[in-house]
């Protein structure tokens, strides 16, 4: 007979701290020894994690009424502008919003030094934040100027929500052109000299659930170190795109967008991050446990990195133009042996994603749930789902 638990069976079992907690690379060699069957009869949850930078991502902070009040218009956060167009004392902090007076990449290419995400990782750190605000006045907010020190424990509320994370698969970029490129992917080498990816590969959390089976709306998560929560499925969600015969998709597909406390979180797992010649972003740590509620489960969370495929871009030429060709196709066990031959060279690999930071996200999910201070969330599926034949794919710009 095969294995079949609910949710509720599950957190019965983590309530009474009896249940059996592995990570997703840990499950590969269980289900070796044991097969699919034995390794699901022994397993309640497998836990998934990823730690790298996510740019689509930023924070939510209600600073608090001023005397006189005042109806903020302009803010900025340690020279960082924010944005003033939500309430009287809202705002929204973006990761990759970069500090008043950068030059950019006037002198290219820019350092890009501060931006959005440094600022969340300075607030969660406990840091005092310089903030200046603008207004225009009102009979009911008539305050037009303010600059003031905070600190992230003198907001009525500051959350993380990050409209885009956790990518489920992603491009392996390269740079075919004559000379040095700096992207959101890196700096690539002229000539195939490198090659950047960014996954986790088997730890990744889209990755052990190819088809949103167990994630989804309300899926209780590690977020930045905190708890947090699956809201909705991330923008540019794209659940068709082709798939190999595991289910696992060999480009970008599914996304998550994700909320959480930000008093709640660490820096160690919300770190700004720099990119030369590009921009700031937010390096973000997310970890996700996966219910084992059959052996179709197990089969997903069992996932190898020589079975996860990533496509080969050339950042160079096609991307930029928008016009983005698979040039070729790399498994992530090639990636991560920091070598792959592709086009008859052999090239040289980097991660611009964390695999031993990804690997602690997931040991640390395992020992809070082994601990009994974190149950699973039930989720809602994502929407669309993977097999609707709905694709968003945006509007076509000329």
């Amino acid at each position: 007979m095969g294995v079949e638990r609910t949710y509720e069976e599950i957190n019965e079992k983590i309530r009474r701290g009896e249940a059996v907690v592995v990570t997703a690379e840990e499950i590969i060699d269980i289900v070796e020894e044991k097969g699919l069957e034995g390794a699901a009869k022994e397993v309640d949850v497998v836990t998934t994690a990823t730690f790298g930078t996510m740019c689509s991502s930023g924070a939510f902070l209600n600073f608090g009424h001023t005397k006189p009040k005042m109806k903020m218009h302009k803010i900025w956060l340690n020279d960082v502008a924010a944005y003033g167009g939500i309430a009287a004392v809202d705002t929204y902090i973006g990761a990759t919003e970069v500090r008043d007076g950068d030059p950019l990449n006037q002198n290219f290419p820019g350092e890009f030094r501060y931006g959005g995400g440094h600022v969340i990782q300075d607030l969660v750190a406990g840091k005092d934040i310089k903030l200046k605000a603008t207004a225009y006045g009102t009979d009911c907010y008539p305050r037009r100027e303010l600059e003031t020190w905070i600190s992230i424990n003198d907001l009525n509320d500051a959350f993380l929500f990050n409209p885009r994370n956790a990518y489920q698969n992603y491009n392996v970029g390269v740079n075919s052109t004559n000379k040095t490129i700096y992207t959101y992917m890196g700096v690539l080498k002229p000539r195939y000299g490198n090659i950047h990816y960014s996954s986790a590969g088997q730890l990744s959390p889209l990755l052990n659930d190819p088809y949103y089976k167990t994630i989804g709306i309300g899926t209780r998560i590690f977020l930045g170190g905190g708890t947090g929560y699956v809201v909705w499925n991330g923008t540019q969600h794209s659940p068709c795109e082709v798939r190999g015969e595991n289910g696992v998709p060999k480009g970008g597909a599914g996304t998550l967008a994700v909320i959480g406390d930000l008093k709640n979180m660490s820096p160690e797992w919300l770190v700004g991050m720099s990119y030369l010649g590009y921009g700031c972003s937010l390096a973000v740590g997310i970890g996700v446990p996966i219910p084992i509620l059959n052996e179709e489960m197990m089969k997903y969370v069992s996932v190898k990195d020589e079975e996860i495929i990533g496509s080969v871009i050339d950042y160079g030429t096609g991307y930029p133009k928008g016009e983005p060709e698979v040039i070729a196709e790399v498994s992530y066990a090639e990636l991560k042996s920091g070598r792959v031959n592709i086009l008859g060279r052999e090239i040289p690999t980097s991660p611009l994603s964390s695999y031993p930071k990804a690997r602690k996200i997931a040991t640390i999910l395992k020992e809070r749930i082994q601990a009994g201070n974190f149950e699973l969330g039930k989720p809602v599926q994502l929407l669309p789902s993977a097999d609707s034949g709905i694709e968003f794919k945006g509007v076509k710009i000329r």
